[in-house]
């Protein structure tokens, strides 16, 4: 379970929270850090805050962009305090750790933590299938980065240590795609509906997120991704050949 669950940070200002967080993942046993245009690190800060837990900044990858550190990801989790404008599926960290313990029977998952002071924005929620909130004083709700990495691992690890047998999902046996071919179908999706008129690249309103949240909780699996790209590869060359008549 642990080896297929990765902790993505987001545009992270501080050095000492990375070596914070990489702290608090090696205590439950979750070593595998993205960080997203980091703003410093590597840092010696970093390290000391570590604590020992120098392998897991040594072994962090660094990512451009949240998509790149997600590509090859069939489930994202995205965390926050706040309410958006587009209500999300949404999971508390102990229903994340039982719904992540199915996932990673089917392969890469990550949980993405966003910026200290601004959390993650609409877009890069965008990407994620379900958004976590830890419950909390509401008087009193804001928690550093790295005690709510240390909430969201610990519930992992206790999922991890009951050894119950995986039930078998609707998702078993499915290849399911993975975040970089969703991204690759969004765009896809959106410069049809644009050539068809039916999206108003001025006016978008929210209709792509909208469709996002659709198919992120369709989960479509490689056999019904061929079939969706069929259809818009079909509706484009039905406009082509219309144009060129």
């Amino acid at each position: 379970m642990m080896n297929n669950i990765r902790i993505v940070l987001v545009n992270t200002s501080h050095p000492g929270n990375i070596g914070a967080v990489a702290r608090a993942m090696k205590n439950m046993s979750v070593e595998r850090l993205y960080l997203v245009s980091p703003q410093c690190f590597p840092s010696a800060e970093a390290t000391a805050r570590a604590s020992g837990a120098d392998d897991v900044l040594a072994n962090a990858v660094i990512c451009d962009t949240l998509d790149e550190a997600l590509a090859d990801c069939h489930f994202v989790v995205g965390t926050s305090d706040r309410n958006r404008s587009l209500s999300w599926p949404a999971l508390e960290p102990r229903e994340c750790a039982d719904r992540l313990r199915l996932e990673t029977q089917q392969g890469e998952v990550a949980i993405v933590f966003g910026r200290e002071h601004s959390g993650m924005s609409n877009e890069e929620l965008e990407r994620c299938h379900y958004l976590m909130q830890i419950p909390c004083n509401p008087l009193f709700s804001s928690l550093n980065l790295a005690a709510a990495v240390q909430v969201v691992c610990y519930e992992l690890w206790m999922t991890a240590r009951q050894s119950v047998p995986v039930v078998e999902g609707e998702e078993d046996g499915r290849e399911l795609v993975n975040q970089g071919e969703m991204e690759s179908y969004y765009a896809h999706l959106e410069r049809t509906l644009i050539d068809l008129n039916f999206l108003d690249p001025q006016h978008p309103k929210l209709l792509m997120r909208r469709m996002r949240r659709l198919f992120g909780r369709a989960r479509p699996d490689r056999q019904e991704m061929n079939i969706l790209r069929g259809m818009l590869s079909a509706v484009e060359g039905k406009k082509l050949y219309k144009r060129g008549s």
